[in-house]
């Protein structure tokens, strides 16, 4: 298909990457550290590795509960993760276990917490969905479609308020674009002068509906226009171009405290989640997302490869270090211990809430007199 994403004029909305077309070369790599873009590839392999195991234990039942996979979005959430700062804010949708580990989760900590175990970042109660980690400052992690923006706003307007350098950054896919919580949040960001980006994975299909019948505008990074909020398009499947893009944002969100929009185009390899079968895609674009040229990881060894950065013997070092790194994860969370059943209800509220029900589900629910 052709590329829709060519800028009309001098709006404020460019494009730095193509959809749904062959690559037409890369940009040369000798003004980049090799140790870097070794550390780019193993991470990218990592979450790769983990998705896939993540899958596998879901099938297996150790992993229950609704369950979304980053397969085929590594550049994309490698890229982001690089550009934020320590200190920066990153709220996501439910597709979150690559960004929990690119924001400095522990791998163990994050499948402890798809196994449901006390020793995951939520304790165990979260799940797939809900990764949260002060520490790291990534504070989830959502289940409902669009639940992080206002959420992710609120946090920006927080750091203005005290005068912050802190940047927040708000991940979600296409299909939230189409909701209430979209424009609410993009219009307090841009009347209050907020230092948010926005960011949309758009992987060309919001569960089971492409972007172009859903959204009458699909060019996603447009967007953004009716608040007067600049947006870039980035294509996807390249680190280097998600890193260079999402970073220039964050520094001018930093500096000119003022929110901008991102939309990078990643393919996502498999079902909406690990028990879609995708039966809404036709063969011609099943081929499309599985198709090498549109794979990251197979694009970055490439270019790694032909630019005499990564060796074959090297490639097989990364790759053995990583399946360990995943396999210690996998028996850490099945290892762990399950939460204790008394502690149900630590966590609903903050704060003490006046005649909070703390009713588990096997007692009466009238209390016998």
């Amino acid at each position: 298909m052709a590329d829709t994403a060519k800028p009309k004029g001098g709006g404020t909305a460019r494009s730095t990457g193509g959809r749904r077309r062959s690559r037409k070369g890369d940009a040369p790599l000798t003004d980049e550290q090799p140790k870097v873009l070794l550390d780019y590839y193993r991470q990218m392999l990592l979450i790769r590795r983990f998705e896939e195991r993540t899958s596998q234990a879901y099938t297996q039942a150790r992993i229950g509960g609704y369950c979304h996979l980053n397969l085929g979005e590594e550049a994309t959430v490698v890229g982001l993760m690089t550009a934020l700062k320590d200190e920066d804010y990153l709220f996501t949708n439910y597709r979150d276990h690559g960004y929990a580990i690119g924001k400095g989760m522990s791998p163990r900590r994050v499948m402890a917490e798809l196994y449901g175990r006390s020793t995951g970042v939520s304790r165990g109660w979260g799940g797939s969905m809900h990764m949260y980690d002060t520490e790291t400052r990534m504070l989830g992690g959502y289940g409902i479609v669009g639940g992080q923006l206002p959420l992710a706003t609120g946090a920006a307007l927080a750091v203005s308020y005290r005068g912050g350098d802190e940047v927040v950054m708000c991940q979600m896919g296409d299909g939230t674009t189409n909701i209430g919580a979209w424009h609410e949040s993009l219009n307090i960001a841009a009347l209050w002068n907020l230092p948010i980006v926005f960011v949309v994975i758009n992987n060309f299909t919001g569960m089971g509906t492409t972007v172009e019948m859903s959204s009458a505008e699909p060019e996603l990074h447009k967007r953004g226009s009716a608040f007067r909020i600049e947006g870039v398009r980035v294509d996807g499947r390249d680190v280097l171009a998600v890193r260079d893009a999402a970073a220039d944002l964050v520094e001018r969100a930093r500096s000119e405290q003022r929110p901008f929009l991102l939309e990078a185009t990643s393919y996502r390899m498999k079902g909406h989640s690990v028990v879609d079968p995708a039966k809404y895609r036709t063969e011609e674009q099943w081929a499309e997302a599985k198709d090498d040229q549109n794979d990251p990881l197979v694009l970055f060894r490439a270019r790694l490869t032909e630019a005499g950065v990564l060796t074959e013997e090297l490639d097989s070092e990364i790759a053995e270090s990583v399946k360990a790194e995943v396999a210690d994860a996998a028996d850490f969370a099945e290892n762990s211990p399950h939460p204790e059943v008394s502690t149900l209800f630590d966590y609903t509220y903050a704060t003490p809430v006046a005649n909070e029900s703390r009713r588990m589900p096997a007692d009466p629910v009238f209390a016998e007199q």
